[in-house]
């Protein structure tokens, strides 16, 4: 299972450090920063076939010196026979159990259908661009993480004991990897006890104050079905369906300062067997983003406000069943040097239980990710590499961390 080759595209590396080494003011690790990266993107890794990028990890830890171990996640739907889904969780220590302070996270899994990885032509500068599956959300993030914290290491700047590294697979799906992790933490020995905890995620490299909440729910409608010509014998589903969903969308669900309005998407919709057949069956997949909160019941209070829609129409047709229902989710973006952002998308933010002070940042934005034209900026991914430092450095010491590694000094 982990004999997948850290050799993967050699021919491009050596390719891809003759562009680098002729550019200069480039970091000294740019080269190994856009190989490691290339590697992630090339793997497909659709949620619940993250086999391979998790083994790809897995080797690259133990070629490394790092200490990993895996975390075998149930299967989806789509996990074929025999696959495994695996958390991976590393430390930069051997020979002894982890106790560390700070613990920088993201995800491996990605939304389909996989891009290939794809670089622009020409010597690479800061604006050349990367493309593929992954390239932002959320492989940027990754090996952004892992370069960064390698080269903090190797100028002492942090000790092997300060720092963790956990990439998780589910994310973009369930949040079932985060979920599995957190089960996992009370029987760890000893138990990390966290200080902070960096989500990496794309905002545009700055720092997110938090992000909206979410509800995932799905709404079934039962009808009676019969002849169309008689429409009054029976109860058309689909109708009732179309009805209920014009008052959910128009509804104010409620609002706050911080996040805006609560939106609601209509992701999918199905219904009906024929156009001469009044419908006994329909049903939608909603995505909901909650800007309520706390976090504790911001989702609710919106799934009992559209119950209340969904009985005003009919008490007895329609069954809302939510699931991740959570209000928005604050996360620490005080700290000096960093701009600020507030998002809309979910994280694993409120799969991880903790009283540790939760950071968002990662390269890239959300505005390219889960499109056709996914892409990131070898510059993007550098500010990240030092902007993980500085958070790094800020949450072990309380400040933004003078690293000798920063990138204006390079």
């Amino acid at each position: 299972m982990l004999s997948y080759s850290l050799g993967l595209a050699l021919y491009t590396s050596v390719a891809l450090a003759l562009r680098v080494d002729s550019v200069g003011n480039a970091p000294s690790y740019r080269s190994h920063l856009i190989d490691l990266h290339r590697d992630l993107v090339s793997i497909r890794s659709t949620s619940g076939l993250e086999e391979n990028v998790g083994a790809f990890l897995t080797d690259y830890f133990l070629e490394n010196g790092w200490m990993s171990i895996l975390q075998v996640v149930p299967p989806r739907d789509n996990t074929p026979s025999g696959s495994d889904r695996m958390n991976v969780v590393a430390w930069p220590d051997s020979d002894k159990s982890p106790t560390p302070k700070v613990l920088l996270t993201s995800h491996i899994d990605t939304v389909p259908p996989h891009i290939p990885y794809d670089i622009e032509n020409g010597e690479i500068t800061k604006q050349t661009r990367i493309s593929g599956r992954g390239s932002v959300d959320a492989k940027a993030s990754v090996a952004s993480m892992i370069v960064a914290l390698e080269q903090l290491l190797e100028a002492g700047d942090v000790q092997s004991d300060d720092v963790m590294l956990l990439f998780v697979v589910g994310e973009e799906v369930s949040g079932d990897g985060m979920r599995f992790f957190n089960t996992s933490l009370d029987g760890m020995d000893p138990k990390p006890e966290f200080e902070a905890v960096i989500f990496g995620e794309p905002t545009e490299n700055k720092l997110a104050c938090g992000h909206k909440g979410a509800l995932f729910c799905s709404l079934d409608v039962q009808g009676i079905g019969g002849h169309s010509g008689y429409p009054w014998l029976g109860k058309s589903a689909t109708e009732l369906l179309v009805r209920a969903m014009k008052e959910v969308l128009d509804a104010d669900l409620g609002s706050s300062k911080e996040y805006g309005n609560t939106t609601v998407n209509l992701g999918r919709i199905e219904g009906g067997v024929a156009e001469n057949v009044i419908p006994e069956h329909a049903h939608a997949g909603l995505m909901v983003r909650v800007a309520l909160g706390p976090k504790e019941i911001g989702g609710k209070v919106v799934q009992e406000r559209i119950q209340a829609i969904l009985d005003s129409i009919d008490q007895e047709a329609f069954n809302l069943v939510c699931s991740q229902s959570y209000g928005f989710v604050e996360a620490e973006c005080a700290v000096d040097g960093f701009e600020s952002i507030v998002v809309n998308y979910g994280t694993d933010m409120p799969n991880l239980d903790g009283e540790f002070t939760r950071y968002l940042y990662g390269p890239g934005t959300i505005f390219v990710a889960h499109g056709p034209h996914e892409n990131v900026t070898v510059g993007d991914l550098e500010s990240a590499v030092e902007g993980y430092q500085r958070l790094v450095m800020h949450a072990l010491h309380g400040d933004s961390g003078d690293s000798a590694l920063s990138l204006d000094e390079l």
